[in-house]
């Protein structure tokens, strides 16, 4: 059993659930919670390893048993260490420190991608990347004003969604690369009412921060521009729920179109 603050898996993922930087460099983040961790060894995701408290509930022993069985190293330790990591105060006596996807995929045929430009909040960014999991959108590509999708409030936020759809961080360069021959569409206040675009063409959606909007090259990048029709007077909506809306919308058209 962990029983030291000093043990290199603990000061390991302590580093990761800090700075970016530390998580790029170990190639590695970390997931907190049984849920994410179903989550992700349901993927094939692949493990570092795991940390755990003797505590831990029913369903996180189910868990740790099939953990064993895929292989996964998973190692105890003194409880009052697991919560000293956890962002939350409660790791429910369970993290992963799981292994960074690989950022260069090679470019594949989208028709649904989503680029959050400029989202800052991790909590906007994880609740963007669960909507889109949850809408079919096949890629997500981040910019580089964007925050880092594997930080621990985001990877909470996102309910799997990490493990359940590419999310890839690329300069704008890359980004026009892998959209080329794709519509794409800035959510932008000023665009035609989304009703009344057909959004059933394979579609690359921007989705600006609330603070500054969509950076320059998200501007220049986009070939149009769509807004959510507002009666109620409101200036704009929150940039998770506005991703949200124009997303299903997409669903919507599309599902229309089929019947």
């Amino acid at each position: 059993m962990i029983t030291s603050a000093q043990n290199p898996k603990l000061k390991l993922a302590r580093a990761l659930l800090g700075r970016p930087k530390e998580r790029q460099e170990a190639g590695a983040f970390v997931a907190e919670g049984v849920r994410l961790i179903e989550e992700a060894l349901a993927a094939g995701w692949p493990f570092r390893f795991v940390l755990f408290a003797e505590e831990v509930n029913e369903r996180g022993q189910a868990l740790l048993a099939k953990l064993e069985a895929a292989g996964v190293e998973a190692e105890e330790a003194a409880p009052h260490l697991l919560d000293s990591l956890s962002n939350t105060g409660n790791t429910q006596g369970i993290l992963a420190v799981l292994d960074l996807p690989t950022p260069n995929l090679p470019p594949a045929t989208y028709g649904f991608v989503l680029i959050p430009d400029q989202i800052r909040d991790p909590g906007n960014l994880g609740t963007l990347l669960r909507t889109a999991a949850a809408a079919g959108v096949q890629a997500v590509f981040l910019p580089p004003e964007t925050t880092d999708a594997f930080a621990p409030k985001v990877v909470r936020a996102g309910m799997g969604a990490h493990f359940r759809l590419p999310i890839l961080p690329l300069t704008w360069d890359d980004i026009r690369a892998r959209t080329s021959g794709l519509r794409l569409f800035l959510a932008d206040m000023d665009g035609v009412p989304c009703w009344e675009t057909d959004l059933r063409l394979p579609l690359a959606l921007i989705v600006g921060g609330e603070a500054e909007g969509a950076s320059v090259p998200a501007r220049h990048l986009a070939t149009a521009s769509v807004s959510i029709p507002m009666p109620g007077g409101i200036e704009s909506l929150n940039a998770g729920v506005a991703g949200a809306i124009l997303m299903f919308e997409v669903v919507r058209q599309r599902q229309i179109s089929s019947t």
